[in-house]
C-alpha cells in the first residue's frame, strides 16, 4: 500500500529546527556542471584559494611546518625516536591549537554567541553514549590519541619510504607547474576518497564497529571532527597512500595530511563563518555536513566533487530537498 507522502505545498520556507541556515540551495563545484561557466569556475577557485580560506590557511601552516618543524629525508631514512617524536609533537600541538582555539572562542567564551550557528543546542557535557560520560572528553580522547596517532603513523611511513626511495619524490624546480597543480588536486582526491570510505563506513557492520563513535555527535563542535574509532582513522587517513604512486614533495604530504586532519576540525565547528565586526571573515563549518550528522542518509561527501548529486544522496538545504528526504524515508 502506498504511504502518504508529506505535501510540499503547505511547507514552510525553511527547514525547522535549525538556528541558522545559510544561503540555499547549497552549491557544488561548478567544474562538474554542464554547460561549463568559466567565470563561475574562476570565482570558485578565487574564493577557495586566493582569499582567507581554509585551503590557504592550511597551506601556510604546511609551509611553516615544512620550513621549521620537518625532519630532512636524510634523517627519515632510518626510523628513530627523535624525528618520530618531533612529528608526533608537531601534530598534537597543531590539533590542540586549532581545535582548542575554536572551542575556546565559540563554546567556552562564546564570543560570537549563536550568530551563524547551525544548531543552537548545547553540546552534551553528559551522555551515556560517550566513553567518558561527556561529549567534549570523549571527542578529545579519540582525537588526541587515535586521531593524532594514525595521522602521525601515515606521515612516518611515507617520509621513511620517500627517504629510502620507495615513494617517488618530485623535484619542484624541474616541475614547477605540476608542483603547484598538485595542491589544487589534493582536495579533489580527498573528496573522492572520503566519499567512498564514508559510504563503506555506513554499511551496517562497519557502522556498528567503527563509524558509530563519530556519529555520537549529532550536534558537532571542533573536537568532533577527528573523534573516530581507530578503525575509521585507519581508513580516513589512508588517502595519504596515494603518495606511494604519484611523485610528490614533502610539502604536498604535509598539506595533504594537515588538510585532512585540520579541515575535519574546522568543518565541524558548528558555525558557518567567523565574524569580525559582523563581517564573514573565514568560512568554517559546512551546513552540508552538519545535515549529515542530523539526517544521517544524506551528504556523505564534500562539495568539491558532487558525488552525492550523482548518487541521489544530496541535500541542498532547501525545504524541497528536505521533503524528498522525508518521503524517501517513509517509502522504506
Amino acid at each position: 500500500m502506498k504511504k502518504n507522502h508529506i505535501s510540499e505545498k503547505a511547507a514552510p520556507k525553511k527547514i525547522a529546527g535549525w538556528g541558522h541556515i545559510p544561503k540555499v540551495p547549497i552549491q557544488v563545484s561548478p567544474f562538474f556542471s554542464w554547460p561549463l561557466k568559466p567565470m563561475v569556475m574562476l570565482f570558485w577557485l578565487w574564493k577557495r584559494w586566493l582569499t582567507i580560506t581554509e585551503n590557504l590557511v592550511i597551506l601556510i601552516i604546511a609551509i611553516i611546518s615544512w620550513t621549521f618543524f620537518q625532519p630532512s629525508l636524510d634523517r627519515t631514512k632510518t626510523i628513530s625516536l627523535d624525528w618520530v617524536a618531533e612529528i608526533w609533537m608537531r601534530n598534537i600541538l597543531l590539533l590542540i591549537l586549532v581545535a582548542g582555539i575554536l572551542h575556546w572562542f565559540f563554546y567556552m567564551r562564546k564570543i560570537q554567541g549563536n550568530k551563524l550557528r547551525y544548531d543552537t543546542r548545547k553540546l552534551m557535557f553528559h551522555g551515556k553514549q560517550f566513553s567518558f560520560g561527556g561529549q567534549i572528553r570523549d571527542n578529545m580522547f579519540w582525537s588526541l590519541s587515535s586521531g593524532v596517532g594514525f595521522w602521525t603513523a601515515y606521515e612516518i611511513l611515507i617520509f621513511w619510504a620517500m627517504g629510502n626511495g620507495y615513494a617517488p619524490l618530485l623535484n619542484p624546480i624541474g616541475n614547477p607547474a605540476f608542483f603547484v597543480f598538485l595542491f589544487l588536486l589534493t582536495p579533489l582526491w580527498i573528496s573522492f576518497h572520503f566519499y567512498w570510505i564514508h559510504r563503506l563506513l555506513h554499511y551496517r557492520p562497519f557502522y556498528r564497529l567503527f563509524h558509530s563513535v563519530h556519529h555520537r555527535n549529532v550536534n558537532v563542535g571542533p573536537w568532533s571532527g577527528l573523534s573516530m574509532h581507530p578503525g575509521e582513522h585507519l581508513l580516513f587517513f589512508s588517502s595519504l597512500l596515494i603518495h606511494f604512486i604519484v611523485p610528490t614533495h614533502p610539502l604536498h604530504i604535509l598539506f595533504h595530511a594537515q588538510h585532512q586532519a585540520l579541515q575535519a576540525v574546522s568543518s565541524h565547528t558548528g558555525y558557518e563563518s567567523l565574524l569580525i565586526k559582523d563581517k564573514k571573515t573565514l568560512d568554517l563549518g559546512t551546513f552540508h555536513h552538519q545535515m549529515h550528522h542530523r539526517y544521517f542518509e544524506v551528504n556523505y561527501g564534500t562539495l568539491e566533487v558532487p558525488w552525492d548529486k550523482w548518487f541521489g544522496t544530496f541535500h541542498d538545504g532547501t525545504i524541497e530537498a528536505h521533503y524528498k528526504l522525508k518521503n524517501r524515508q517513509q517509502d522504506k
